[in-house]
């Protein structure tokens, strides 16, 4: 594929990692932040013009760095959550609001810094928001029984049935992995290699849904193991968690996705341990289980385990090449917990001689995890470059490999985002953005591993 020539900015990499660009060493090259639109401060590209149950406006633009996706060129998708519930609204459906899931485009404009700083400035625009929907009925709640208002999308028409953050869009007929329900809590974000499909992973089923980039519609769900869904469902994570046995657990579903350089496969990692692996206790309780999923027939076909370091849970995974990915494990503490942020880390695995343990016990499965090294202690990077422990996000979960800068040796980018959870100003206005962090790293950082990236196809490349 083409790799990205940025100019001179080939010269501040070389400042950095030297002549072939083989230092052995990630560093911080670029951050950048995003608060506005072409519609306004804190606005989406969404058109919507109406508020939500809680007041906030239907195209608050927040917390997109839920899951970041690379594009080719200089284009990224990012994902905001289920919405803007990070203040109270009604405890009955854990705060949530009738929220239209989206997705979003970015330009990343990458520039030289003339010398000053971090070797790049990183300013990223916003250039489309496209909402997720299905051209057939979807289970919405009723609000009247909770007693918290209407739940469908006011957008709603016959063939555009929008999902939503809503938490008690559910048939309590079905397990949670009923592909008809409209509640939706985006995380991961991956592009198909012809660039026309997106495909989104998300906490509540967990589901993979497939969309058509375009417009926006489903186009299909994926088939996961049962084992991951809950049978008991609610409206409120408490009840949720405490009314079953097995299942993921409320709020903590398939965190992450990656999907591999031939387009083929897709890799779905779940934030914190099934609720059966974690009864078993010992090291269970920190087994996160990773699904395969072949797009071609649209199920599962492996399971694989991997055990938590000393994080609180992962946020995404995405792929190095066809068998190696990075994994993004973190805690919570950072900008907007009103803490000090400790762990934020990126591991290495592979999963070519990994065993399936799809069919096992949590405790068998934890001796058949994957191996996996430190690639990057963001923490440790990003304190080194000036930023206190209590300005790095507390929720950075959008991880993405772009675009290579190449001169006499390549330099490989990795970006990480922030989920703000649509909190605006925590100390004034500005003070809390979407921002974005780039890496540069060389082939040395990867331990005898390749880089290689996903391959577009046809003409769709933007």
């Amino acid at each position: 594929m083409k790799k990205l020539l940025y100019g001179t900015v080939i010269a501040a990499v070389l400042s950095v990692f030297g002549a072939t660009g083989a230092s052995g060493q990630v560093n911080l090259i670029a951050k950048g932040a995003l608060t506005e639109s072409s519609a306004g401060l804190y606005a989406d590209l969404s058109g919507l013009d109406y508020n939500l149950e809680n007041g906030a406006p239907a195209n608050l633009l927040g917390g997109l760095g839920s899951g970041l996706a690379w594009g080719y060129g200089d284009r990224f998708l990012a994902v905001p959550d289920r919405g803007p519930n990070a203040v109270s609204f009604d405890s009955l459906v854990d705060d949530t609001v009738s929220y239209i899931p989206r997705f979003h485009t970015l330009k990343m404009n990458l520039q030289p810094n003339g010398g000053q700083g971090l070797p790049f400035t990183l300013t990223p625009t916003l250039e489309a928001t496209g909402l997720l929907y299905s051209s057939s009925p979807l289970v919405y709640g009723s609000g009247d029984v909770l007693g918290v208002g209407p739940v469908a999308p006011e957008r709603n028409t016959p063939s555009r049935n929008y999902f939503s953050g809503r938490s008690d869009n559910f048939s309590p007929s079905h397990n949670s992995g009923y592909s008809k329900d409209a509640r939706l809590d985006c995380e991961g974000i991956r592009l198909s290699s012809d660039g026309k499909r997106i495909y989104i992973s998300d906490e509540y089923g967990p589901y993979i849904h497939e969309f058509d980039r375009e417009s926006g519609q489903r186009i299909r769900s994926f088939k996961l193991p049962d084992h991951l869904f809950v049978s008991t469902l609610s409206s409120m994570d408490a009840a949720e968690i405490g009314n079953n046995t097995s299942g993921r657990v409320a709020n903590k579903g398939m965190e992450g996705l990656a999907i591999t350089p031939d387009g083929n496969t897709l890799v779905g990692i779940m934030q914190n341990a099934l609720i059966q692996d974690a009864a078993q206790g010992g090291g269970a309780t920190s087994l996160l289980r990773m699904v395969t999923v072949d797009v071609s027939i649209g199920k599962t076909t492996r399971e694989h385990a991997y055990l938590l370091t000393t994080a609180s849970g992962v946020s995404e995974i995405t792929a190095l090449n066809q068998h190696e990915f990075l994994v993004d494990e973190r805690d919570g503490k950072g900008l907007g917990d009103g803490s000090k942020a400790k762990v934020k880390q990126i591991f290495k695995i592979d999963l070519a001689n990994a065993v399936d343990v799809i069919n096992m016990d949590g405790s068998t499965a934890v001796a058949n995890a994957v191996s996996k090294t430190l690639f990057l202690d963001v923490v440790k990077v990003l304190t080194a470059n000036g930023i206190s422990s209590d300005q790095i996000p507390a929720k950075q979960e959008g991880l993405a490999l772009g675009p290579d800068v190449e001169h006499n040796g390549t330099v490989h980018t990795l970006w990480l985002a922030n989920d703000k959870d649509f909190l605006q100003d925590l100390n004034g206005p500005g003070t809390n953005p979407n921002q974005i962090f780039v890496f540069g790293f060389s082939d040395a950082d990867l331990g005898g591993s390749a880089y290689v990236p996903q391959q577009p196809q046809g003409s769709a490349k933007k």
